[in-house]
């Protein structure tokens, strides 16, 4: 099935939530691309457009129920079933424990968790009354475990993860394939290109993760045949240590 598909935190083409949108378009799909700022996600849908996708652009804090039904009201207005609703919203920064602020670690909460429940409030109805579609959500190597400087991300990203345990056994039998991808090691995108080259280098090749292929694990988890779902898929680099 065709239709529209929400990627939720897109960010620039270069990086996991871009790739997975220019992955879905390709697969002729109509992608609303959305993140916080207009001119990342904007490069990501004259991206696809220009590779002769579909794509809109709307920007969108996911700690917003605001933003959260206008990006909804917009899919409406597109008219096509969705196919997929995509939670790829987060970020991650080391924070010793004892320095972390509660404004801070409830920051991390908003996004890694927070806002991950406030879609799939109103994907999961939508998607439940088509008795078909996928919901997707990015889960971290933190998902699993914790560690030293990384309470915060730990705490939302757990969390989110039995939510989309939860949310898997409450509306796989209505037809809504819900999925947990862990994403266990450093992504080769735009934002470690900057921040760690060296260390990326270091690696060697494919010793990051590729946001291409990443994004082609998001759209086999998608197309599965429902005999034979996955819940939770686990993608590292060969060499990444675990």
């Amino acid at each position: 099935m065709t239709g529209t598909v929400i990627v939720l935190g897109a960010g620039t083409p270069s990086g996991v939530g871009g790739a997975i949108s220019a992955k879905f378009a390709a697969a002729g799909h109509h992608v609303v691309v959305t993140g916080r700022t207009q001119e990342k996600i904007d490069e990501t849908a004259i991206a696809i457009r220009n590779a002769g996708g579909k794509a809109d652009a709307l920007p969108c804090d996911v700690t917003s129920e605001a933003d959260l039904d206008r990006v909804f009201r917009h899919v409406e207005e597109i008219g096509q079933p969705i196919a997929s609703v995509i939670y790829n919203a987060g970020g991650n920064a080391p924070i010793p424990f004892e320095d972390i602020t509660s404004a801070q670690f409830e920051a991390f909460w908003q996004v890694g968790f927070m806002g991950g429940f406030h879609t799939a409030k109103r994907a999961l109805a939508l998607l439940a009354r088509q008795g078909s579609g996928s919901m997707l959500f990015t889960g971290a190597s933190a998902s699993l475990r914790g560690k030293p400087n990384f309470a915060h991300f730990s705490a939302a990203k757990g969390a989110l993860r039995n939510l989309s345990q939860a949310l898997a056994r409450e509306y796989g039998p209505r037809g809504v394939h819900v999925a947990h991808i862990v994403i266990d090691g450093v992504v080769n995108g735009e934002r470690a290109q900057s921040l760690f080259g060296a260390y990326l280098d270091n690696l060697g090749e494919d010793g990051a993760l590729d946001p291409d292929a990443i994004a082609e694990a998001f759209l086999m988890v998608h197309n599965q045949h429902r005999s034979a779902w996955t819940h939770e898929l686990d993608l590292r680099p060969f060499k990444e240590v675990w």
